[in-house]
């Protein structure tokens, strides 16, 4: 399981270290795809595959599901941990999705979210303030 947040920056050629404490638990081939509020998301290819599962019952002719899957499987690359720890980031995520230089990287379950650091702080300030009220409205299946 991944967890916790960490501070890291983009270098010259959009690679950022992978903490040891999640790299350990990712493997070494791993998928990113656009995420949810501004965040890019990484996964191990077991959690990858199981996504892609789910993602596989939704319907291909409902336009909803469509536009859905198009986005999130155009976004989609696989990614190698290097010698260092490092994965590089495609130029073309950082760009579309805002994510800059300087980043925070949380361990959110089964995958890593990338986000863009002042973003991020922002995100945060209002889902600690919220906190409560989230946790009191979590639905159960």
């Amino acid at each position: 399981m991944f967890f916790g947040y960490y501070e890291h920056s983009l270098d010259d050629k959009c690679r950022v270290v992978i903490p040891s404490k999640l790299r350990s638990e990712a493997g070494n081939t791993l998928f990113i795809m656009k995420g949810y509020d501004g965040a890019l998301n990484i996964y191990k290819e077991e959690a990858f595959q199981k996504l892609q599962e789910e993602y596989y019952s939704h319907p291909f002719n409902k336009k909803v599901n469509r536009d859905f899957l198009r986005v999130q499987f155009a976004s989609a690359c696989d990614l190698e941990i290097d010698k260092q720890g490092r994965v590089q980031i495609p130029t073309h995520l950082i760009e579309k999705y805002n994510i800059g230089k300087d980043l925070a990287i949380i361990g959110v379950g089964d995958h890593i979210e990338i986000w863009n650091k002042e973003t991020y702080k922002q995100y945060e300030k209002k889902a600690i303030e919220d906190f409560e009220m989230t946790a009191e409205n979590i639905e159960g299946e």
